[in-house]
């Protein structure tokens, strides 16, 4: 049986989370370092500072790397406060990338890789990027994987070139997937590596601009030119690559559903202010029904979204990999948090296309969520799959 109760202790932490995001980090969404293309590192510093005076940093990393080792049930509650804010998650080193990398490599990595990239990330020293998206290749089928890794027996020398590669302006650790190619000395096909972001043949050629701007460095686009790593920079097995994602997909879909559930509420909570005071043909435009009944849509999707993302943490919490359940969470409740944002706008008029408020933001970043970790079609595809079995 299923239990709703959240238990005090973690009601405390949750409410304690919520309150250091409204006192000390909304007051940032306003700072000029929050730029069109995200954060910059030096808001991101000041931010994670903060939060480590709290003892709020990295609460998600297991018990025995320092942090709290959350149940996915638990970090639902904790991120959904946190994402009050899109700065929230980046104050408590919680956002995407960083916090799916963090998990893949607490997972997979070897001693030294955690010493040397995993546990400057946990304590907020340093950022993280996930290179697999391709301009003309990996994407949302990474079976075209095109990026290249040839060795020779004690090197990979990789050449390909990615996109949309989410902070990769100033990132120190970089997670690339590459295709071994054929050869007789390792297992060929696709390869996670890790590497320092200094690395020669590691070019950033761009970032590009894009609607939404809570990552830090925004989304870069990245070549490798004859990028040759030692062959202790495997991370992992070769040819792993693609099972060793779905050890990061499954729970870092349901993250990014956490954290933007939180962001959906601020913005009902505007539009709900909003339509208490702002008045319209004689009376409060709150009262008047086409404004309730979107506010009352709002409130059932928020509910609905949820309970879809507590069922799939609570499948994980009992050993179960849940990607049924994450993929069916993933697609809808990207597709009804945008909903409650629109209406939000709607609700708000001439405001909500300005940046009066912060719906405006929302609103654009919640659309490009609905593509992140994969676009709902994908997953309904997945669905789809399953269900005609």
């Amino acid at each position: 049986m299923i239990d709703f109760t959240i238990p005090a202790d973690l009601a405390a932490e949750r409410d304690r989370v919520r309150r250091f995001v409204i006192d000390k980090i909304v007051p940032f969404e306003r700072d000029p370092r929050l730029t069109s293309h995200g954060p910059t590192d030096e808001l991101r510093q000041e931010l994670v500072e903060l939060a480590r005076a709290e003892k709020l940093l990295t609460v998600q990393a297991p018990e025995e790397l320092g942090g709290r080792g959350l149940t996915h049930i638990e970090q639902a509650v904790i991120y959904e406060a946190a994402g009050w804010s899109t700065l929230g998650p980046v104050a408590m080193n919680c956002a995407a990338p960083d916090e799916g990398n963090m998990y893949l490599l607490s997972k997979i990595a070897n001693p030294d890789q955690i010493d040397r990239h995993l546990m400057p990330a946990i304590n907020g020293h340093q950022r993280t990027v996930f290179a697999m998206t391709e301009p003309d290749g990996a994407g949302s089928d990474p079976n075209q994987l095109a990026t290249e890794a040839v060795f020779d027996g004690e090197n990979f020398t990789i050449n390909g070139r990615k996109w949309l590669i989410t902070g990769a302006n100033g990132a120190k650790t970089w997670i690339i997937m590459a295709r071994v190619a054929p050869n007789p000395h390792v297992p060929d096909g696709p390869t996670l590596f890790l590497t320092d972001g200094d690395q020669p043949g590691i070019v950033i050629e761009r970032t590009m601009n894009t609607m939404d701007r809570n990552y830090v460095g925004g989304h870069g686009v990245v070549r490798f030119e004859n990028l040759v790593l030692p062959k202790e920079s495997l991370l992992g097995d070769t040819g792993q690559a693609l099972r060793y994602a779905q050890l990061r997909l499954a729970p870092a879909r349901l993250t990014h559903c956490m954290r933007w559930l939180g962001a959906a509420e601020r913005a009902q909570s505007i539009a709900v202010d909003y339509a208490k005071t702002r008045t319209a043909f004689g009376k409060p435009i709150g009262e008047h029904e086409g404004v309730s009944f979107m506010l009352a849509d709002n409130e059932i999707a928020l509910h609905q979204c949820r309970l879809t993302i507590w069922h799939a943490c609570w499948l994980m919490d009992q050993g179960e990999k849940a990607r049924h359940e994450s993929s069916i969470a993933k697609s809808f409740v990207s597709e009804e948090l945008f909903k409650v944002a629109d209406r939000c706008v709607q609700v708000l008029g001439g405001i909500g296309i300005s940046d009066e408020t912060v719906v405006e933001m929302i609103f654009r970043d919640m659309r490009a969520f609905r593509l992140y970790d994969g676009p709902t079609e994908v997953h309904k595809y997945a669905i789809g799959r399953r269900v005609l079995r």
